[in-house]
């Protein structure tokens, strides 16, 4: 059987390491896949550096649409990142027939929707197993190996550089910037962190798990997004006090009246085994309704990690070349004409539980005060700690954990302890999830 020929767009760091694993593992890649899989094609604009990788063994080329157009290519794999040149090349490919493989997740969060209506419509697989999660096989196990259940909710660490800079600020005792500024310095972060640190990352991995665990359109400009640039180590050394630490969550959940889609710090009790990952890896926790909950766990990034998932989503889709197109699994997980109109939950609609930090005046009445607002809004206290003041200080930290309460009665009481004459500063808000 004549070998899978694919086009290769891009090798940078994950293209490298595809290109590197497909050669190592050929032997053992062929007898999964029933046939060879070689790349034969690479587009990339650093034409010398992309031959002085390939050596002959492929064609290197400056225009992808060489590529996406060409007669004897299957597969064409993106890999070059961003969003509108990205698109249209995967566009392109898909309407010259071609199966394609990427690891680009805000493409998809963005445009997955007209991208997989494409692919449908012209009878080819659109495979993004490296778009979340690295080389965690998290979207196969959504897909498919979790199909017979009802997907509950979903909360994963699924950005390694917040993951890394939080372990920093807790195990050393860092503040934020110099945490960020050590996570420069390892590789671990760009120079512009925005995307990593404000949870912007998190949002594009977690509206392609919310779309497969529930069947909804992919909804990203509907995801609420906070990041980690405002945390303390106060609130880091708190949070342990009281049994908890802190991550930055994904969480994507079926609610009452819809779905939430949130990316925000949260509180999460230590003895939780997701509390406990540290550095730059990953994990995402699935609950459904008939398996419980199971955790994934493993490098989030990295050449090698990510390119392991390229090339399984490779092998899966030489193997479904022969099948029949009607029997394929789902982009989504649900049959295109399946697709739930459930709407995506305002933030404002989420109910969580909430730490509050808040730093008053050492004076008589001002926890009564603050307990009033807070039960007038709602909202019912589970348990409170009332720091010992600085010699000399007349100012005191009040920290309190909440019971189940909306956000919008949340939203409602900050500004009203705020404005408390003997209140100073602003009121800290970070979620808090159980995850049971």
């Amino acid at each position: 059987m004549r070998p899978i020929n694919v086009g290769l767009l891009g090798i940078g760091t994950v293209g490298g390491g595809t290109w590197s694993v497909l050669a190592s593992n050929a032997s053992e890649i062929r007898r999964r896949a029933g046939r060879a899989i070689r790349i034969t094609r690479v587009a990339d604009k650093a034409v010398k550096r992309a031959r002085a990788i390939v050596g002959g063994e492929a064609e290197v080329l400056a225009d992808a649409y060489k590529i996406t157009r060409a007669p004897d290519i299957d597969i064409v794999v993106e890999l070059i990142g961003g969003t509108r040149i990205a698109r249209e090349l995967v566009l392109d490919a898909i309407a010259h027939g071609k199966h394609v493989v990427t690891a680009n997740k805000a493409l998809l969060a963005k445009h997955g929707n007209r991208i997989f209506a494409a692919a449908q419509k012209a009878g080819v697989m659109v495979a993004f197993e490296a778009a979340v999660g690295g080389g965690i096989p998290i979207i196969k196990a959504v897909r498919e190996g979790l199909t017979a259940n009802r997907i509950e909710w979903i909360a994963g660490i699924i950005n390694g550089t917040s993951n890394f800079i939080l372990s920093e600020m807790r195990d050393k005792g860092l503040s934020f910037e110099a945490a960020l500024a050590d996570a420069q310095a390892r590789g671990y972060a760009e120079a512009d962190p925005t995307f990593d640190v404000e949870g912007v990352d998190a949002a594009h991995k977690l509206t392609i798990l919310s779309a497969l665990a529930f069947g909804v359109p992919m909804q990203f400009a509907r995801a609420y997004t906070e990041g980690i640039s405002r945390l303390t180590r106060e609130d880091i050394r708190y949070a342990e006090e009281l049994g908890y630490r802190i991550k930055l969550l994904g969480i994507t959940r079926r609610a009452r009246r819809g779905i939430e889609l949130r990316v925000h710090p949260t509180l999460i009790p230590e003895k939780r085994l997701i509390a406990n990952v540290e550095g730059v890896m990953n994990a995402i926790l699935v609950k459904g309704d008939a398996v419980g909950p199971t955790m994934f766990y493993g490098a989030g990034a990295g050449s090698r990690p990510t390119a392991s998932a390229v090339v399984a989503d490779l092998v899966d889709v030489t193997r479904l070349i022969t099948a029949d197109p009607e029997q394929r699994v789902p982009h989504l997980a649900f049959q295109p004409d399946r697709l739930s109109k459930t709407p995506i939950l305002p933030i404002g609609e989420v109910e969580t539980a909430y730490y509050l930090r808040m730093r008053v005046l050492d004076r008589p009445g001002v926890l009564a005060d603050i307990t009033r607002i807070l039960a007038t809004c709602r909202i019912s206290i589970d348990a409170m700690v009332q720091k010992e003041p600085v010699r000399g200080e007349e100012r005191v930290d009040i920290v309190m954990l909440t019971h189940l309460a909306l956000e919008k009665n949340v939203d409602a009481a900050i500004p009203r302890i705020e404005r408390l004459r003997t209140v100073v500063g602003r009121v800290t808000r970070i979620r808090l999830e159980e995850l049971l």
